[in-house]
């Protein structure tokens, strides 16, 4: 209790302002300063001692009511802003959230949430709740009392150029809240911080500091605050003279924090401090990041030295890489890990003398965070805006706030979402239906690309149907009835009706098709009519396709008939009425397969067509048998199209037939064995496994995986589509060598001049699927490009394509957000054991996430991707080691790495100076005024 008393008179010391009127968001500073509860019509007012301004939460909020404190808990030495606070009663739903805006994309923020209860209610129940930064949980609230101030931070990117915080009622009390701040930080500070995971603050402590010195802005420029921490056990060492960062500083840790030091009273003992590991339900093995700021103030004689260990629980931390460690003299040294520690349930940090020093350890001040995942993902970013828009002309009453569909169980009222594992969620449905609404029909709609519901009954909507509702080509149920439309229907939307993939319901709109068959459909041309018109055509077209035969043969006589089509002239109809095959390969009788694999004794593989079985032929060629069981969903014309397929195209990186058996209800492919088995069971370090590749074989295994994928693209007539690129359908021979495997589900262009091929289904793996050919069922080469993506990213970093980090999330999102970090080697397979270039590495991530963009058009071509990995192979011969551990801020470490990415920019990932732009939001726990000190 005493701590707490603490921080109430030393947040009291900086409480006291003067009025000033505030307008709009962000001050000069780039600061935003919430007083929650402030009235709207009272005066903003700048804080005498920091010269920060603060301003009503009015503007950021639209729910909630304001509260003073029990005059009981109004006595204290406390600042302004902690005499009100905001409160979100049930009635008000159960999320309820403030809107920070003018912010700058891509950038990284410090943001801190102030609470203390005071008895506002008269209840004397303090609260538990939950925050959320957007859509990640941040941190469960837990008042004690209603005397006790409870300070939360998180350091965290904001992906767009506004940031949600939001209270979660949990049903354990009413939610509410004191101040908001948000900080903008550098994007070099804080490098853990990025945008995969956020910084929770669990103490910050600055030793050495007098009982009621707090140290922040304008001392701090960041606005961190710094609680004073000392024990009788230390004794202080501090100087008035300017204490300097090093260059490349990656925490600006101010000089007012390090002109003062703590050191052991008993020259032989230690400094140590231990915390705590806080499991949760939403984070069960949290993980922490521990910042040692360190500076020598005194200017020691040369026969007298400094110098000590570091250790963490009981192992050696900084001195693992550089050495016992010797303090600069009034320069500022960070000492940190740069990935979290998730070592024990218990951390202890000492600091320890070494035999040759003549002087105690030192410390100046400390951070301790722990890391949050921040993972999830938002609803897809054009919607937001469409449903905001919605939302603000409506002024819709359905506590609408924070991400539209996400988390899932927050998704607003009326909304229907579709949640892909590998993209954002969409807004499927909007039932709008007695709302209230008034004015015309939002042409806002019509950017809800995915909407197939939307329900708009029962309001008070006037003017004509938007045509742009026709824009909306997933649209299948449209209700208009029971408002006061006007005009037509607009002819897109008929059409739809007609064509019956539209359901429109408009009726109880009095002047809504007045005059009398604006509302109907184009009759259907009669019988006898479309005879006449579709005679003369038909005639035409077969007068052209005869015309095209006798070509076609005149043309084959003289070239011969090699070719690379995989057209149906290989299938005739027997008399049964199925297909069978015509294939120059060997047909191979039931019993001969039998013999071959000693009757199917060593079974090799599965799959979806059935086991994969080893054989030798008569003149011991070693084979696979590849045989159709009888429960595999795949049926004759998946396999008829392999058999086709192997039959008619021959490359180095596809797999070769030796041939095929059809016999009654058998059917079974006889190719080439590959000994190594497929690349995913490489990848995974599956037991059966027999090697892990290198950084080279992987190349290498890519190379000849594309090559054989460029070949079905540029080298067939005509082109070829895959359509189950994946590790598990690229085998490997004894040799290492690449080959494509598994070709039923291939399609073929109808023609060269075809950009796309329409299927009536979409087939293929999850994980790996192209989200354009998900979304039209429209296939292209690019939907291959997107898949091959996929397998790079399995390469580089040995994960599947669909992870549970706890949460299910593709391969594509986890990479991408955590190549915000800078660091390649937060990706890359450890296995590796870093055998490899960084600078190739890099150039295959950014290949692999240039093939996984959304769009088909912003992919490359299969021959791009060839030459891209060429460069890698390339690069990788004058591969470079490096190591990764722990750094200070001025050992020369690169801890910014690589830092700019873009699925449209260069490939030349080795020089990179702008920040990583990526979606993500962040969470935290309570600020402690400092950690335990044993």
């Amino acid at each position: 209790m005493a701590a707490r008393w603490l921080l109430l008179l030393l947040l009291g010391l900086v409480g006291g302002g003067s009025v000033f009127n505030v307008h709009g968001q962000v001050d000069n500073l780039g600061f935003i300063s919430i007083d929650c509860g402030l009235p709207e019509s009272a005066a903003g007012y700048i804080d005498n001692a920091t010269k920060i301004s603060y301003a009503s939460d009015a503007v950021f909020t639209d729910a909630g009511t304001n509260h003073n404190l029990s005059a009981e808990y109004m006595s204290a030495p406390m600042g302004k802003s902690w005499y009100t606070v905001r409160s979100f009663t049930s009635a008000a739903g159960e999320r309820n959230c403030y809107t920070l805006g003018s912010l700058v994309v891509g950038l990284k923020y410090l943001i801190r949430a102030k609470f203390k209860y005071g008895n506002y209610d008269g209840l004397n129940r303090p609260p538990i709740f939950d925050l959320h930064v957007g859509i990640n949980y941040w941190q469960t609230v837990n008042i004690s009392d209603a005397d006790t101030p409870e300070i939360y931070e998180i350091i965290t990117v904001v992906p767009d150029d506004y940031v949600q915080v939001c209270l979660v009622n949990t049903g354990a009390g009413t939610p509410f809240i004191s101040s908001l701040d948000l900080r903008p930080l550098k994007n070099k500070l804080y490098p853990q911080a990025d945008g995969s995971q956020g910084l929770v603050l669990v103490a910050r402590a600055n030793f050495g500091a007098g009982d009621t010195t707090l140290v922040r802005y304008p001392d701090d420029p960041h606005d961190r605050i710094w609680m004073p921490y000392n024990k009788p056990k230390w004794s202080v060492i501090s100087t008035t003279r300017n204490v300097q960062n090093v260059d490349k500083d990656l925490f600006e840790a101010p000089s007012a924090l390090m002109q003062t030091a703590i050191t052991p009273i008993n020259s032989s003992s230690p400094i140590d401090f231990t915390w705590d590991a806080q499991s949760t339900t939403n984070d069960p093995v949290p993980g922490y990041v521990c910042i040692l700021y360190i500076a020598e103030l005194q200017h020691l004689p040369n026969n007298v030295t400094r110098q000590f260990y570091v250790t963490l629980n009981g192992k050696l931390w900084y001195a693992e890489t550089h050495g016992a460690y010797t303090p600069q003299y009034l320069y500022t040294n960070a000492i940190y890990n740069p990935k979290p520690d998730y070592a024990s349930h218990q951390y202890n940090i000492s600091l320890d003398a070494t035999d040759n020093s003549t002087l105690p350890p030192i410390i100046n001040a400390a951070e301790i965070y722990s890391v949050i995942s921040t993972t999830r993902i938002a609803t897809r970013a054009q919607e937001i805006p469409a449903i905001s828009t919605i939302r603000d002309k409506y002024q819709v009453k359905k506590n609408w706030m924070g991400d539209p569909c996400m988390p899932n169980n927050f998704a607003w009222k009326g909304l229907r979402c579709s949640y892909a594992v590998s993209s954002p969620p969409i807004i499927i449905g909007l039932n709008l239906s007695s709302s209230g609404l008034s004015g015309n029909i939002s042409s806002s709609f019509a950017s809800l690309k995915g909407l197939q519901y939307l329900d708009l009954s029962g309001n008070n909507l006037t003017g004509s149907i938007p045509d742009a509702l026709s824009q909306l080509s997933s649209l299948k149920l449209l209700d208009l009835t029971g408002n006061q439309l006007s005009g037509s229907i607009p002819s897109g939307l008929l059409r739809r009706t007609q064509d019956e993939s539209l359901t429109l319901r408009y009726g109880n709109n009095t002047n809504l098709c007045s005059n009398g068959n604006s509302c109907q459909p184009p009759k259907k041309t009669s019988s006898s009519m479309v005879a006449v018109y579709v005679a003369i055509p038909i005639f035409l077209v077969l007068m052209v396709v005869l015309l095209a035969v006798l070509l076609l043969c005149m043309r084959r006589r003289k070239q011969g008939t090699t070719t690379n089509s995989v057209r149906p002239q290989n299938e005739a109809i027997n008399n049964n009425g199925h297909t069978s095959l015509r294939l120059e390969n060997r047909r191979f009788t039931y019993n001969e397969l039998e013999a071959i694999t000693n009757g199917f004794q060593r079974v090799v593989g599965r799959g979806g067509f059935g086991k994969v079985y080893d054989g030798f032929l008569e003149d011991g060629t070693q084979v696979a048998v590849k045989l159709r069981s009888e429960s595999s969903n795949q049926g004759v014309q998946e396999f008829l199209a392999e058999a086709q397929t192997l039959a008619k195209i021959h490359h180095k990186n596809l797999v070769s037939l030796f041939g095929y058996c059809k016999e009654r209800e058998y059917m079974a492919l006889v190719y080439e064995y590959m000994s190594e088995g497929a690349l995913d069971e490489h990848l995974r370090g599956r037991e059966n496994s027999r090697r892990t590749l290198t950084w080279r074989q992987r190349l290498l295994i890519a190379m000849e995986s594309a090559q054989g994928l460029e070949y079905l693209h540029k080298g067939c007539n005509p082109p070829l589509i895959h359509r189950d690129v994946k590790t598990s359908n690229i085998l490997l021979n004894a040799k290492l060598e690449a080959k494509i495997a598994d070709f039923g589900l291939l399609k073929a262009f109808n023609n060269d001049c075809d950009t796309h091929v329409s299927t009536a289904r979409v087939i293929g793996t999850p994980g790996y699927l192209d989200p354009e050919y998900n979304a039209t069922f429209q296939l292209t080469n690019k939907s291959d490009v997107f898949s091959f993506g996929v397998v790079l990213l399995e390469i580089v970093t040995g994960k599947p394509p669909l992870l549970n980090n706890p949460e299910s999330m593709s391969i594509i999102h986890w990479t991408r957000q955590r190549l915000a970090r800078g660091n390649i080697e937060d990706v890359v397979d450890t296995r590796m054991h870093d055998d490899h270039d960084v600078n190739g590495v890099w150039k295959v991530a950014d290949t692999a996430l240039k093939c996984t963009a959304q769009a088909a058009e912003q992919r490359p071509s299969m021959t791009e991707v060839v030459a891209l990995l060429h460069e890698c192979l390339e690069l990788e011969a004058a591969h470079n080691h490096m190591n990764a551990g722990f750094y200070t801020a001025g050992s020369g470490g690169n801890a910014d790495g690589y830092s700019g990415y873009d699925t449209g920019m260069s490939t030349d990932v080795s020089q990179s100076s702008s920040a990583f732009e990526m979606e993500y939001l962040g969470r935290v726990p309570t600020m402690s005024t400092g950690p335990a000190v044993r």
